[in-house]
């Protein structure tokens, strides 16, 4: 299963450091469960026909993603292709057969989407239970096309190899936590994240809608929520149902959150009677304003409020659950007030936990009432909950193994949390069926070693529903967003689409590399926008050696750059938000170094890299100088010039018969420990411990 993909990827990542991969069969992002990868291919051409059959045949969702099919096969490959006509099964290149018509209304959790792609010299034949199958398998198609190695005999152009793919996602639920409240981000950019999730089979877009920050949606009933709670950025019904049909024809739902009783300054500035003290409340602009004080969950006043709201909303939303939030509730101001005390002490709720657990209790009846299921983030689990609630883990896998251990369905976000800038390695070893490590290999916390199995019975484990990644907007804006979110999600679409065992991180990164560049041709900007952000910033000067100062650095990590106190108003226009959150660069350094102390083959290699480097360092310094924007960075670039020294010091003395100075180590390690590992502004330089093994391997004097 999988063999010849990891075996392609990892003779590709073996060739050299820096050489380019080798071709391989397939480069496919989630692997699919099952793969044979056959000898030919199928040449694309400008009559490139499909054929559609079976009584799903009519399904509206694959009538629409043919034409949708066929345009992208027609950009990835720059070969015209007309509109689609309807063709016979026998004058077709590509035939989908779909088994079943699919039931009626809405997606649903747990629908099949299964599906088997075979690809013969002259055929593409797609099957699939189902409508939503079908688009599952159209993604794997796409990805397939490459351009076609020059072989005597063969004609120039692209194809997709020959193969046999047997597919089905492992978890059912695999989505986005998607945060609009912080920065709004408007439809477009919407429904770009949504193609972007059906590229990579996720099926779930969790549409974070409100938060102190602002309120995003038009409601008729409650007016006042996007007049004095969204500063002017918001929603109309209308486009909400627009981005609804949108996902649905994509294969995606769309579960809203609406944050309470915390995390709801926006409802509260609108309606300050829901608060739990004294009005006005003012939507949070900067972070350093105190966060909301929090609905007042003793007033039946609020709860008719929202028996309104809950009603007008899932009757706008048709997906069968509905998320209420329910994370950090600050008890200080519901402790601090006597009427609230007094409805404590009268209901024998002995702490500010019991009386969440009440409000929980009670939006879940309003929700149920309304046709849904309730979804809550882990502060909302208490015993006395109906197991009818759903809960979502921010907190770790034993939270959400606990839950699942008291009855209750679960999904996981802890390990999955983009906007703390950790790597797509980190993301990819995140499993909500395995105990996790920290971002640095170690353990997190008590309890089992990481990658231990869940301690769940096979009913407990079938109440883990899947995973979600997260993104919260307090620092990105709509023109960084997609480098905020690709391609590292793509690791996380991966982890719960394939088997568990899909675990070759090697193989991991030279896919993500393909997928990333196959994403920018779906419309992801992910990669060329930073690239005009960093021309921004360059200004008159010439943006290359930005460029490479920007490739060898990265943001700081997890909520560090928070301490700056960033609002929603805030320019983000600093270097830290114009590189990815990942380097590239700065990890195939370090794995370089790893394979020169192994069996020094590229020595030559590295030491080219650090004197470029290190000259890029140096011309970067008048931009630095000049431009106010980036006068902080000088320090980055200090370090960049001596670690680059330091390092091609030690490489001169590994690789060659002469012998380092007395004290030569002790002075470099002086040298380069200001640099490793230390903060600079909110730039991390992440060669750093690779020049420091280079050093620590280098021999004594």
């Amino acid at each position: 299963m999988n063999t010849l993909v990891r075996a392609a990827a990892l003779a590709a990542l073996a060739s050299g450091l820096y050489a380019p991969p080798l071709p391989s069969p397939i480069s496919l992002m989630p692997l699919p469960k099952e793969v044979t990868v056959g000898i030919g291919s199928l040449p694309i051409t400008g009559a490139f026909a499909v054929a559609v059959s079976g009584p799903g045949a009519q399904d509206a969702r694959v009538q629409k993603a043919v034409p949708r099919l066929v345009a992208r096969m027609a950009r990835q490959t720059g070969i015209p292709m007309p509109a689609v006509a309807p063709v016979s099964e026998k004058d077709a290149a590509l035939e989908i057969v779909v088994a079943e018509m699919g039931h009626d209304g809405v997606q649903k959790l747990g629908d099949n989407e299964r599906y088997s792609l075979t690809v013969a010299d002259s055929h593409i034949k797609l099957a699939a239970d189902t409508p939503l199958g079908v688009l599952r398998g159209m993604e794997t198609l796409l990805q397939l096309v490459r351009q076609t190695p020059n072989a005597p005999g063969v004609a120039a152009g692209f194809s997709v190899p020959n193969v046999v793919i047997q597919d089905e996602p492992r978890f059912p639920w695999r989505g986005l936590s998607f945060d609009v409240s912080r920065h709004f981000m408007p439809v477009d950019v919407v429904k770009r994240e949504l193609d972007g999730l059906a590229a990579v089979k996720l099926n779930v877009l969790h549409w974070h809608l409100s938060d102190d920050e602002g309120f995003r949606v038009e409601s008729k009933k409650f007016p006042k929520l996007q007049e004095l709670g969204s500063d002017g950025m918001f929603y109309t019904q209308d486009e909400v149902r627009d981005v609804l049909a949108y996902a649905a024809d994509r294969g995606i739902r769309v579960v809203p959150e609406f944050d309470m009783p915390g995390h709801s300054s926006s409802f509260l500035a609108a309606y300050p009677e829901l608060g739990s003290g004294p009005g006005p409340f003012p939507v949070v602009h900067n972070h350093e304003e105190e966060p909301s004080l929090a609905m007042d969950p003793t007033k039946e006043s609020t709860y008719e409020f929202l028996d309104g709201f809950i009603e007008e909303m899932t009757a706008l939303f048709p997906d069968e659950y509905f998320h209420v939030g329910g994370d950090e509730v600050s008890p200080k101001k519901w402790l601090g007030t006597p009427h609230i005390r007094a409805f404590m002490e009268e209901h024998k709720m002995a702490n500010a936990a019991a009386l969440q657990a009440y409000f929980s209790k009670r939006v879940l009846e309003i929700v149920t009432k309304h046709g849904k299921h309730m979804v809550g983030w882990d502060e909302i689990l208490n015993r006395d909950l109906p197991k009818t609630a759903v809960i979502q883990s921010w907190r770790g896998q034993q939270s959400l193994w606990s839950a699942a251990k008291d009855g209750y369905q679960g999904i996981l976000s802890a390990g999955y949390y983009l906007d703390l800038s950790y790597s797509s390695s980190y993301h990819y070893s995140i499993d909500p069926m395995k105990a996790p490590a920290s971002p640095d290999g170690g353990p997190v916390g008590k309890g089992l070693p990481p990658g231990s199995p869940a301690d769940l019975t096979a009913d407990q484990a079938k109440l883990i529903l899947g995973g979600e990644g997260a993104t919260w907007e307090e620092l990105a804006s709509v023109e960084m967003i997609d480098a905020r979110l690709w391609p590292r999600l793509a690791a996380i679409a991966e982890r719960l689409w394939s088997p568990e065992s899909d675990t070759d991180v090697a193989s991991m990164y030279q896919r993500l590399q393909v997928t990333s560049e196959w994403l920018e041709w779906l419309g992801m900007n992910h990669r060329s926008n930073l690239v005009l952000m960093r021309q921004r910033l360059a200004g008159p000067y010439p943006r290359h050696p930005l460029d490479v100062l920007a490739s060898l650095v990265e943001p700081t990590k997890g909520y560090s750059r928070h301490a700056q106190k960033y609002g929603i108003f805030s320019p983000l226009n600093r270097l830290s938000f114009a590189i990815p959150y990942e380097s590239d660069t700065a990890r195939e350094f370090r794995n370089g170094v790893d394979e020169y102390l192994a069996d020094k083959r590229n020595g030559t290699e590295l030491q080219k890299n650090l004197a470029d480097w290190e000259q890029a360092a140096r011309d970067v310094r008048p931009m630095l100088t000049n431009q106010s924007v980036l006068t902080e960075n000088l320090p980055v670039a200090d370090g960049v010039e001596k670690l680059c020294q330091v390092g091609a010091e030690a490489l001169r003395y590994l690789s060659g018969p002469t012998k380092p100075p007395v004290d030569w180590k002790k002075t470099a390690k002086a040298k380069i420990d200001p640099f490793v590992g230390k903060r600079f502004g909110d730039l991390l330089i992440q060669i750093g411990p690779g020049v420091r093994k280079l050093v620590e391997a280098a021999p004594g004097s």
